[in-house]
């Protein structure tokens, strides 16, 4: 597939006329071929017109269609072969390693999301039969099952070109549920946007898709994405991204006649507890850890480990020492875009200039265009309560270690922290009794508690939660990544009474889907 910089609405190949973007190579800095011409508000209106044509036909397919509809994309993603690693490398400044093992994870969600619709119990189909005989009064035949919400549009992430992208983890989770999707891609990435969005356009053709199930929006600015939102017939929002572009999504979501949910993963520190028995045990270990965390990928990870927790003390001196002599030995990495990396030197100054920090070690200098080099801070807990700004995320391999008198100031701090997607507790057994009084702090403003690891590493599984209370996420019930992303998209809809023969097939009294259901609130498994 070449890439020619259109937008692909439904099955037209257009070329757009808002004004034109290019890539840039984020090693040299150096402009991209092809220029990636702009969607029109006429563009947009005619993806949202498809999008909502299709949406009653994609919504009732088959789930053996739609789950070979999704096997399809990725599918058609792997035979992109080298060149869609070629050019997402250079559009990312991302190793060749990074983009393999991320296109393995896009891969791996959308034959997940297959299996989950096969399965069939994400429709959770419930029958309450009628009682004619009840006394006092009868029981009308309820049935329910959950329905996809509508169109729904995804923002592609500048972090992740692939697993959070034109075909990542919202994309592959809206179409699981029965949802057409309007992919607004990131001007980071439209080469790599564009070659995995062709791929999903192949898929939705050659399984007789209706044509609006997906398209692929490029564009300059706010006014495309922000179109996007207000438009009536889009019905959820996928976002992941900066806390001041989500925010201002969730506003217009909110704002318009009938408002909808913008699911908006945004910002989080990820605070690292490293409690006594650990930090004296195994501090060495755990500081050399620590590093290689904060450092993946240029620290570009929204579970980037932010924020250390300890006791002070010569533990955490040690532990301190150890992290610098790690850090020192990091090569300073390419970052995702000049606009990032700029981003990234302005915070790093900022704090380095803060009266109660200090700056404790740096990482390799820049050696070529748009580096982030590693640094590493430390402040006292009563700085950290006093200072607000000390708890805003810097997006890059920078992480500020707080001194804490000890576990009772400790605790005050979890309990001062914003909502966050990871928390990571690095413990020994003989902190046990100590940990207990955390975990209800944690739990109410974590998503993901780890032990003895950290945050960047997102499995992609049924147990999975990749959210977190505001400002993580928009909606901490919520999580973007795993089986369960797929219920932000759906809503539940009951019938009473309804003739057997009007009902849908998940609800029919012969199950022909075959799936589980709940009748009469006990779990009937299905005769396969």
């Amino acid at each position: 597939m070449n890439i020619a910089g259109n937008l692909l609405i439904g099955q037209t190949t257009v070329r757009g006329s808002n004004g034109a973007t290019y890539a840039i190579d984020a090693s040299t800095g150096e402009r991209m071929e092809p220029p990636f011409g702009g969607a029109t508000a006429q563009d947009l209106d005619a993806a949202c017109a498809l999008a909502w044509t299709a949406f009653d036909i994609y919504r009732e397919t088959s789930l053996e269609s739609r789950a070979q509809f999704l096997e399809a994309i990725a599918s058609n993603i792997l035979e992109l072969g080298d060149t869609l690693i070629e050019r997402c490398v250079r559009e990312s400044g991302l190793p060749r390693a990074r983009i393999e093992g991320e296109r393995a994870r896009t891969v791996g969600q959308l034959n997940m999301f297959a299996g989950v619709v096969r399965e069939g119990d994400f429709l959770d189909a419930r029958i309450d039969p009628a009682q004619p005989e009840r006394k006092p009064l009868p029981r009308v035949d309820l049935r329910m099952r959950y329905i996809g919400l509508g169109p729904v549009a995804v923002f592609g992430a500048s972090n992740f070109p692939l697993a959070f992208s034109v075909a990542g983890g919202d994309t592959a989770s809206a179409l699981a549920a029965g949802c057409p999707v309007i992919v607004k891609a990131h001007s980071a990435h439209p080469g790599t946007s564009e070659l995995v969005g062709m791929a999903v356009r192949k898929a939705v053709k050659d399984c007789g898709m209706p044509e609006g199930t997906f398209s692929l929006l490029f564009g300059s600015g706010r006014e495309i994405g922000q179109g996007l939102v207000r438009d009536p017939r889009i019905k959820a929002v996928g976002f992941t991204g900066s806390r001041h572009a989500g925010t201002e999504l969730i506003s217009i979501g909110a704002s318009r006649s009938e408002p909808i949910p913008v699911y908006a993963e945004m910002s989080s520190i990820n605070p690292v507890l490293i409690f006594p028995h650990a930090l004296e045990s195994r501090g060495d270990a755990i500081a050399r850890a620590f590093v290689q965390s904060l450092t993946l990928g240029a620290g570009q990870f929204c579970t980037n480990p932010g924020l250390i927790l300890a006791v002070d003390g010569p533990a955490l001196d040690d532990f301190i020492r150890s992290a610098s002599a790690a850090l020192g030995d990091v090569p300073a990495a390419t970052m995702l875009t000049p606009g990032i990396q700029s981003a990234f030197d302005k915070a790093v100054s900022n704090m380095a200039a803060h009266p109660h920090v200090k700056t404790e070690a740096r990482g390799g200098a820049a050696s070529s265009p748009n580096q982030g080099q590693g640094v590493l801070f430390s402040t006292t807990a009563q700085a950290f309560l006093a200072f607000a700004e000390l708890q805003e995320e810097i997006f890059g391999s920078s992480s500020l270690i707080v001194r804490c008198p000890d576990l009772a100031s400790m605790l005050k701090l979890v309990e001062s922290l914003e909502g966050q997607l990871t928390s990571a507790l690095h413990i020994d057994e003989e902190d046990y009794e100590d940990v207990r009084a955390f975990l209800p702090a944690l739990e109410r403003r974590t998503g993901r508690i780890l032990i003895n690891g950290f945050g960047t590493g997102v499995e992609v599984g049924h147990a999975m939660v990749h959210g977190g209370p505001y400002p993580s996420t928009a909606d901490g019930r919520s999580s973007s990544v795993g089986s369960l992303a797929i219920e932000r998209f759906l809503r539940p809809v009951s019938y009473q009474d309804m003739p057997d023969s009007l009902l849908p097939g998940a609800l029919k009294s012969s199950n022909p889907l075959k799936i589980n259901r709940r009748i009469d609130g006990k779990i009937a498994l299905a005769q396969k």
